[in-house]
């Protein structure tokens, strides 16, 4: 069991958990979470010995050996297998000790051992585990120094997954993963034997890995059983719960305090007035849980509407050096509404892609062509370092668009959802999500038709993660999306392209097919005995966005309208929340009360026509394609 018992940690001066207290059976799956900067990391620090507790203490298992992935991802000379068998520290001392050993119990003694810990094995499961992390057969006989960073890091989580500690703690372990290496991890984490801790703000990793949460908000951990959506849920009934004792207790001191002011200098109720002024003092007030506001995202729309299609390429061949195509054959067509995930593991081409339809690569060959003005915004995760340290978010924006004035650069900056405090704050000294906001706000500084975001939630918390799914489907203009957040695909597209075996073409499946294949292997096909069904009809993918377009312009208006009936009940609702107006006109409160009822029924009709409307659409959709 792993115990925390009355902990204060303190950074510099700075209290970040103030005498909590958890505790956690052996072989718990958690997932920590928190805002940025709350001290989750420090407090990894802390269960790892790295710092010492100011007040309280942390009790392990005996002999419990905890593992992290290092800081520093592993370089040099040695194979990638190489480097993740060296992390069994003791099938390596034994290996070596075998050597040169000479006493025969003791020789007797290594063999079993290595028996024990399962060393015959060990590469086979090494292997697995690097094969899992996106590194096939080839590259696991690579050395490090051939591998950029980020794979790197790649190879220090594997590292620490081969040593199976007694306490896994991973922070933020998706990062460095494309969505098909998420997928493994979610699963591998799923079924590990010991305990694990995660520090993520990956929603499905936890709500699929973890089996409980821990959450740091305002110096204290709280423990919610069961995974993320579960314990949003615990957590919104905890604060109606505390609200409604705070309104309780509040109202309870208001008449004691009224009782007191009233009759403290009559002598016949001094007595009682007395005993109410140390009830009143005894009385601690009732906090309600921190409402943690999130500024939203907002993508300033295009200012004219870009005539579909945005962007076509035919037989369209792509690369970075003459005669070397990293893609070929690329032959698709993007609308101006499209919303597109692109899939496919790390080193396929999904950023080539990407970079090809910025105009950051031309074609080697075949046809690419543009809509008229075409304004492309361009998002990726190597651009924070190209943030110049010493500006300002104002001062960047400025650096752009010099025409504006105080006032409204301050407004392009608050659009980004930058607090006031942060706009002129000095880029080096913003977090990683405070510069990942800063950024996608310069990119649609110019009012894309397109927004190209690559990995675009590496920085954000969750609830910032939300605010961006807002944005994006609010945003009118097109997006292509490359992400490992499952949950930011599922709610912001509406269509899979797959990038494999050198190109990029439609998926059929939706992103849970997506997950079986790559966790259990493409499905098997039919029983060549068996008689195939007659295929259904096909069409051309121009027909069926002919016959999508009205279906679009009508959801579009339901949306419309729903946003306007959706404002004249709220406004209808405020008035009659006036108890004035019942008591002075009651007339007009009860015409107030009609209209409000006549606006709910047409919000009704309407919510229901759009879902209706997004039904057809789909099944639309889902009509098979003419090749």
């Amino acid at each position: 069991m792993l115990q925390l018992s009355g902990l204060t940690l303190r950074i510099a001066g700075r209290t970040l958990i103030d005498k909590a207290s958890i505790s956690l059976p052996t072989g718990s799956k958690v997932g920590l979470v928190g805002k940025n900067g709350a001290g989750k990391t420090t407090l990894f620090r802390a269960i790892a010995g790295d710092i010492a507790p100011d007040e309280g203490e942390i009790v392990l298992p005996k002999r419990a050996r905890i593992g992290r992935v290092l800081q520093e991802a592993p370089g040099g000379s040695h194979t990638l297998l190489e480097t993740v068998l060296a992390a069994d520290e003791e099938r390596t001392q034994l290996l070596a000790e075998t050597e040169t050993a000479q006493e025969g119990g003791r020789i007797g003694e290594i063999h079993t051992r290595l028996a024990e810990i399962g060393a015959h094995e060990a590469e086979a499961r090494a292997a697995r585990i690097l094969k899992g992390l996106g590194f096939d057969d080839a590259a696991q006989n690579r050395p490090c120094s051939e591998f950029s960073g980020g794979w790197r890091m790649r190879v220090a989580l594997a590292a620490v997954l081969f040593s199976e500690p007694d306490i896994l703690l991973l922070d933020e372990p998706t990062n460095y993963l494309d969505l098909e290496g998420a997928l493994w991890l979610e699963r591998y984490i799923a079924r590990y034997r010991h305990s694990a801790i995660l520090i993520s703000h990956d929603r499905d990793l936890l709500n699929n890995a973890v089996r409980s949460i821990v959450h740091l908000s305002e110096q204290k951990l709280t423990l919610y059983s069961g995974g993320y959506d579960d314990f949003e849920r615990q957590r919104a009934e905890r604060q109606a719960l505390q609200a409604k004792l705070k309104d309780k207790q509040e109202a309870q001191r208001k008449h004691m305090q009224a009782f007191v002011d009233r009759f403290r200098a009559q002598a016949t109720k001094a007595r009682q007035a007395q005993s109410r002024l140390k009830a009143l003092a005894k009385l601690q007030p009732v906090s309600t849980i921190a409402d943690e506001t999130v500024l939203p995202f907002r993508f300033p729309d295009p200012e004219k509407r870009a005539a579909p299609p945005i962007l076509q390429m035919e037989a369209v061949q792509v690369g970075y050096e003459p005669g070397k195509a990293i893609l070929k054959g690329l032959s698709l067509r993007i609308d101006d509404d499209d919303r597109i995930a692109l899939l496919g593991a790390n080193g396929n081409g999904k950023s080539t892609f990407a970079k090809l339809v910025s105009g950051q690569l031309e074609p080697q060959s075949g046809t690419l062509k543009r809509s008229n003005k075409l304004k492309i915004g361009y998002f990726a995760q190597h651009q924070l370092d190209e943030l110049i340290p010493g500006r300002s978010a104002v001062e960047h924006i400025r650096a752009r668009l010099s025409g504006l004035t105080e006032p409204q650069l301050r407004s392009r900056v608050a659009q980004m959802g930058l607090a006031t405090q942060k706009m002129d704050t000095k880029a080096k000294d913003l977090s990683g999500g405070e510069k990942a906001r800063l950024l996608m706000g310069l990119a649609t500084l110019g009012r894309p038709h397109l927004l190209i975001l690559d990995e675009p939630t590496n920085h954000l918390d969750v609830d910032s993660r939300e605010a961006l799914i807002h944005a994006l489907n609010d945003y009118s203009g097109a997006v292509i999306l490359i992400s490992h957040d499952r949950h930011l695909i599922e709610a912001t597209v509406d269509r899979l392209w797959l990038t494999s075996g050198g190109t990029v073409g439609s998926y059929e499946g939706d992103i849970e097919d997506y997950r079986r294949e790559v966790l259990e292997g493409p499905p098997k096909k039919p029983d060549a005995a068996r008689p195939a069904a007659a295929p259904a009809p096909r069409q051309s993918p121009a027909d069926r966005r002919k016959k999508a377009a009205p279906i679009r312009q009508k959801m579009k208006e339901c949306e419309r309208l729903i946003e306007v009936f959706t404002k004249e009940v709220e406004e209808l609702d405020d008035r009659l929340a006036d108890g004035a107006l019942h008591r002075g006109d009651p007339e007009k409160a009860a015409g107030y009360a009609r209209k409000r009822a006549e606006k709910a029924v047409m919000l009704e009709r309407l919510e229901e026509r759009w879902i209706e409307l997004g039904a057809m659409l789909e099944q639309l959709e889902d009509e098979p394609s003419a090749a």
